[in-house]
């Protein structure tokens, strides 16, 4: 084991690295995360026709915020809600720790490359979690970013589990409450969605193509 300092574009960060092969599983890391964001993108041009089919089914595609107020607005199963979502942002979370454990530094520039992630993003991430990961882990933990830095940082397993934890109930615990907030307003908007759904799937679908390009474009530019 020695200490080694790594550079993306203009981060430095410190690490300890343990000199030994990537392990056998680092492909499966990999194979998991493409299926995640394939199932993302499904969400994401879809939305409108899942809150159609079972809200439920929006969440196992996607648990973005936009998506769990949504789900709620549209009457979504009470343990639906808090089981499935936590499920399906603690799987994203802890694919991309394990990518992170897997590949180490390497991950970050991925993340540029073809995700559309900035370098200046990056080394705002790195200070944020060197100063404060047990306050950076719960507040950000639908971020793909921050779970490949507590694999590449090593954050044991336990104490990365427990903040999860925390971030997620948190998280569902203040969309619930805006929802009730904002109960009215909230159904009326899906009901008109699920109207027009079929014009918000055509919409979707020309904004995740757009997006996905530009990032690749973006990578593909660094």
């Amino acid at each position: 084991m020695r200490e080694r300092t790594d550079s993306v574009g203009s981060v430095t960060t410190a690490a300890v690295v343990d000199e030994h092969e990537r392990p056998a599983w680092a492909p499966l890391t990999l194979v998991a995360f493409a299926i995640l964001v394939a199932f993302t993108n499904i969400g994401g041009i879809f939305w409108a026709k899942l809150l159609d089919w079972g809200p439920w089914s929006l969440l196992v595609f996607s648990s973005r915020n936009r998506y769990l107020v949504l789900s709620l607005g549209a009457d979504v199963w009470e343990p639906a809600y808090w089981t499935i979502a936590p499920l399906r942002i603690a799987a994203a979370f802890f694919v991309t720790h394990m990518i992170g454990r897997a590949y180490g530094d390497v991950v970050l520039g991925w993340f540029t490359k073809y995700l559309g992630v900035t370098y200046e993003a990056i080394q705002q991430f790195n200070r944020l979690y060197d100063r404060a990961h047990w306050f950076a882990i719960p507040f950000f933990v639908g971020s793909n970013l921050l779970g490949a830095l507590s694999g590449i940082r090593r954050t044991p397993l336990k104490r990365v589990f427990v903040l999860v934890a925390i971030g997620i109930y948190v998280r569902l615990a203040l969309i619930r409450v805006l929802a009730l907030l904002f109960e009215d307003q909230l159904e009326r908007f899906v009901g008109w969605v699920q109207r027009y759904s079929w014009w918000a799937v055509g919409i979707s679908l020309v904004l995740v193509v757009a997006v996905n390009a530009r990032n690749l474009r973006r990578g593909g530019a660094v």
